[in-house]
Order: structure tokens, then sequence, then C-alpha cells
């Protein structure tokens, strides 16, 4: 699909219901591997959505397409209303410039499972870096902002360490607290907890619980990690050849799943673990 292919793609999402996040029949691929096949995918504002599937599922290129690393090859992806990978130009949607997509991509925030920390600056500074080179917010505020998230994750004590000086599960604490000191209207997570050593896993995800009860973001997460899925989540998706086969309540897919390959895999997760 090309730009000549938009013209049934609205300029924007309008009405009482618009999603936060929405996937209009987004398709990528590399070459001939088509890892997302026409998804649709809406996240309401505030909801929680957990996104699982085997390894090549298309379930992190979901993340990066939100974060504008890569670009889609078909489709439009909306944010808060607005078209994230595209603009509109005389009436009609054409490509995102560089422009458009940093400012669209100030709504969102990402977590990586390998932290992406500064390593010459502290805790603090790391938390205010965005705020005030990228939103411009004046560094007393955005100091007082920064340590109000490091406190809430846990690490208002550690604020003046470097990164080499803090574990890998306060790395990552840190980081959600960068991530969330530039006011984001969506949080990703991809595979935070992947790169911790299993005793400090709790550490992040009652951060991530932390967030999902006190704070109305919407959050998406890709997680490896079944049982917070189903604890954390208001919906969960099993993405299968980059597509949705099976998506609903944790308690409905992970307790009667209805998809074979649903069955397949989560069979498979509980027989590894």
């Amino acid at each position: 699909m090309t730009d000549e292919d938009l013209s049934g793609f609205p300029l924007a999402l309008e009405g009482p219901d618009v999603p936060m996040v929405s996937f209009r029949t987004v398709t990528k691929r590399y070459g001939e591997l088509v890892v997302l096949d026409a998804l649709n995918l809406d996240v309401a504002e505030g909801e929680m959505v957990t996104v699982i599937g085997p390894s090549g599922s298309g379930k992190t290129t979901v993340l990066r397409m939100l974060m504008t690393l890569e670009t889609i090859n078909g489709g439009v992806i909306y944010v808060d209303g607005k078209p994230l990978t595209h603009m509109p130009r005389n009436g009609r949607l054409v490509r995102a410039d560089s422009r458009h997509l940093r400012q669209m991509r100030s709504n969102i925030g990402m977590c990586f499972q390998h932290f992406n920390l500064f390593p010459h600056m502290t805790a603090l500074e790391n938390c205010m870096e965005g705020p005030v080179h990228v939103l411009g917010i004046p560094k007393a505020e955005a100091r007082a902002r920064s340590e109000e998230l490091l406190d809430m994750v846990g690490m208002a004590d550690k604020r003046d360490q470097h990164p080499s000086r803090l574990s890998g599960g306060q790395q990552q604490r840190v980081a959600i607290a960068r991530a969330l000191a530039m006011r984001p209207k969506v949080m990703l997570f991809d595979e935070v907890t992947s790169a911790l050593d299993p005793e400090v896993i709790g550490e992040v995800t009652n951060v991530i619980r932390r967030l999902v009860a006190e704070h109305n973001l919407t959050m998406l997460m890709v997680t490896h990690q079944m049982g917070f899925a189903k604890d954390i989540s208001d919906r969960v998706c099993f993405f299968y050849g980059g597509r949705i086969e099976e998506q609903g309540a944790p308690d409905e897919l992970f307790g009667n799943p209805q998809k074979e390959r649903t069955q397949q895999f989560l069979s498979a997760v509980k027989e590894a673990n």
C-alpha cells in the first residue's frame, strides 16, 4: 500500500469513544517476510493490554511501530485520534515527516528489556534530561517531577548514583521513572523483566502493578511472564503469524483458550516453566 491508497482512512478519529491507540489494517514486511499482516487493534484510554505469542509472531514489532523505530508498509496508526505514521496534507493523508513524528512520539514512553540509561548521568539526571532538553521544562520543575517519580519507583535513595552502581532491577525502575518523566499518554513495556535476575523481577513488576492501579495510563506490554500478564492486564492478545489469533480478558484467555494455536502456545509455556 502506498500513500495514494489511503483515501479510505480518516484524517483523524473522532467521537466519544476514540481509542488511545488504533492500528488500522497495518502491515509490516521485511522483504518477502510479512511480520504484521493487516493488523487491526484498538486500545482504549487507560486500558492495559498485554501481547503474548511465540518468537517471530510480530508482538515486539507492534511496539516498535508505535515508537516510530520502523516504518509501516500499509495501513495507518493513530494515537489519541491523530495519525502517527501519517499526517494530513491538502485533505488527504501522506507519510509523516520527521517533525510530525517527533511531535507525536512525545506522547509515547517506552521501556526496553535493556535499560538504555545514559551511563555518565546519575539516576536523577537521567530522568531530568528529556523533560529539560526535549519538552523545555524548567530545571527546577523537572527536578521536582523526577524526584517524585524516583520516589514512586522506590529509587529516591539512589538518585545520585550512576547506572554502573545500580542492580539490573534498580536500573529498570529508573528507566520506568525516566519514561514517565516525559508525561506520555501511552506507555510501552518490551520484555522489561527478561534481562533481570529472578530475585529482582518482583521489584519491577510491583512498579508496573502500581502504575496500573494508580495512574490512568494507557499501556501496552509484551512479556513472556504469563502469570504477570494474567494478574495485571485488562486484555491479553495472543499473536500468531502477524495477526491477533485470539484475545480476551485474562481469565478467559488463560483459563479457556478457544483457538488451537493459543492452546498449544500456553501448553508449551506451562511445560517450559
